[in-house]
């Protein structure tokens, strides 16, 4: 069959790689999709193709500056910053800005002036804006979809847009490749396996005609150590690495 494109043809694939139809597998289908939600929102929360940076561009409303937060979609896990409505030392909208007086008045043509001192001081009025202002201090959790701008809500008009900066899911019902991605298809396995041993251990020690016996602690033992190798994988090979953070 090929690479599934679908949640349906995705759980048939993790059955197929248990033994199914070959063998039995005991698991209910709800069981087998919440493995498979639980496999995908792991996926999401730590693999570098789980999640993708994006600009959200929400406009603002009287409710917004009532509440003094912004609701963001489900599909957004972490919001990073809010960029600044506007600069005046660096802005391009105002005739009396650096930028343009030092276009106008030092960049008379780009083929013979140096942009290094011009670069330099674009540099330097964006350390006294870092230093001085900061970066517009917000608070996210992606459970309430709340985004808080500590910020003086006066200067939003009704009808203004915020641009935010932030991270969301890469949904595999949306973006079907997702489904081909080799860890996600074997930790899903993986889960699964764990929920038939779960379910098989109810029945120690009970004998099927022939002499057969339920073995469900081995394959309980086997899928808890294949979870484990594979969220170490996870961390070490597919997660982004994680940055210094310097107070």
């Amino acid at each position: 069959m090929a690479v599934p494109t679908t949640k349906a043809e995705f759980k048939e694939y993790c059955l197929r790689k248990l033994g199914k139809p070959v063998i039995e597998i005991n698991v209910d289908d709800d069981q087998v999709d919440d493995r498979v939600d639980e496999a995908i929102r792991y996926y999401w929360d730590y693999h570098f193709d789980g999640a993708e940076k994006t600009y959200y561009k929400h406009q603002v409303t009287a409710d917004d500056k009532a509440n003094r937060y912004i609701t963001l979609p489900e599909n957004i896990i972490g919001a990073v910053r809010v960029f600044s409505i506007g600069d005046p030392a660096i802005s391009t909208d105002d005739l009396f800005n650096i930028r343009y007086q030092i276009a106008l008045n030092d960049l008379y043509t780009l083929t013979s002036y140096s942009m290094v001192p011009y670069y330099m001081a674009m540099q330097h009025l964006g350390l006294i804006s870092q230093m001085l202002v900061g970066e517009q201090p917000i608070r996210y959790v992606r459970h309430k979809d709340q985004l808080h701008i500590d910020a003086d809500w006066n200067k939003y008009d009704v009808g203004d847009y915020i641009l935010v900066e932030a991270y969301q899911v890469v949904d595999p019902e949306t973006w079907s490749d997702a489904y081909g991605d080799r860890w996600l298809q074997n930790y899903a396995t993986a889960k699964i396996k764990y929920q038939w041993g779960a379910n098989l251990t109810k029945f120690s020690g009970l004998q099927l005609p022939g002499g057969v016996q339920f073995n469900g602690e081995k394959i309980l033992d086997d899928a808890q150590a294949e979870i484990a190798k594979m969220e170490e994988e996870m961390i070490t090979s597919y997660s982004l690495p994680v940055y210094d953070l310097i107070g």
